[in-house]
């Protein structure tokens, strides 16, 4: 169903543009999707369609937002090998493998996790986002593996969701970077938006979304690192950002390691989702899914320790 909300703007919003003022409330929403919602009118500003993302907000401004309902997909199930943690009737939590990506989107129209998770639910699965992306409660980056959430119904992609908004779901890290911190525990509180030049990329910017990675130091592996992160926003690539931002880039990270060279061989950045706590959605119970190491963060840790 179309999905209407309206907002009144107040002192606070005076003066902010309407896309970023917007991605606030609708923080159910990217900040791209907002800013397609306002580029199809589907923005009214003062009973006037607004089209301009860099609109000025006024006090007292009356908005109203429709969002349409999610078009239909369609996707072809196809077999894929899952490595399942978890699953009931209600959610399912996989360990995702390195070079698999999350859900259709341009130049992966085929083999995401999406088409295996069709194939192994059927039409099981809850649908999100103007596009329907069935299940996805968060997502992982391509090359990024371990524990990821997907809903089977709508009331647990709902509640996995809330969870995720109200930081009681907690989503922990280790990742192998360059360098060592010189302290043994920090937080990154740092906003992200996307690149102003490398629109692949994303980077910290004043105009960005709030971001926030906590991280400790686990292990000292001679120029390297092992760091554990906890996440308590969930922004694109915000572990990979944080982390060059710190100086301290995650090895084999081809966006944001400035070239760095590394003598072993790795599918993308040595990133792994290891832990994922959520409440059950219908009868909740604190649900730990423990992702274990890829074969290939293994021999990268073996290779650092033997040689350090």
């Amino acid at each position: 169903m179309v999905d209407t909300r309206q907002y009144l703007v107040t002192a606070e919003g005076q003066g902010q543009r309407l896309d970023l003022w917007l991605s606030l409330q609708l923080n159910d929403l990217s900040r791209s999707r907002v800013q397609k919602l306002i580029g199809q009118g589907q923005v009214v500003v003062n009973e006037v369609v607004c089209t301009a993302k860099k609109y000025k907000l006024n006090d007292g401004d009356r908005l109203i937002v429709t969002i349409p309902a999610p078009t239909t997909l369609e996707l072809e199930p196809e077999e894929m090998s899952l490595d399942i943690l978890f699953e009931d009737e209600h959610l399912l939590i996989v360990n995702k493998a390195a070079n698999v990506v999350v859900h259709p989107a341009p130049g992966h129209y085929t083999g995401t996790l999406v088409h295996g998770l069709l194939a192994h639910c059927g039409d099981r699965l809850a649908g999100i986002g103007g596009v329907q992306r069935p299940g996805i409660v968060h997502r992982l980056d391509k090359d990024t593996t371990g524990a990821i959430a997907i809903a089977k119904t709508d009331q647990a992609h709902q509640h996995l969701q809330a969870q995720i908004k109200a930081k009681t779901a907690r989503r922990e890290y280790l990742g192998v970077v360059y360098g060592c911190p010189t302290q043994a525990a920090g937080i990154v509180d740092a906003p992200i938006d996307r690149h102003k030049v490398d629109r692949k990329k994303m980077a910290v910017l004043d105009s960005g979304r709030p971001a926030v990675t906590r991280w400790e130091l686990q292990e000292r592996l001679g120029n390297y690192s092992l760091l554990y992160y906890r996440l308590e926003t969930g922004r694109t690539h915000q572990i990979r950002v944080h982390s060059a931002h710190m100086g301290n880039p995650i090895v084999g990270d081809p966006l944001y390691t400035n070239n760095r060279s590394f003598k072993v061989n790795l599918t993308g950045q040595a990133l792994h989702a290891r832990k994922l706590i959520v409440q059950h959605p219908i009868t909740h119970e604190t649900i730990e899914a423990i992702a274990p190491l890829p074969t290939e963060f293994e021999k990268l840790l073996n290779f650092l320790r033997q040689r350090g």
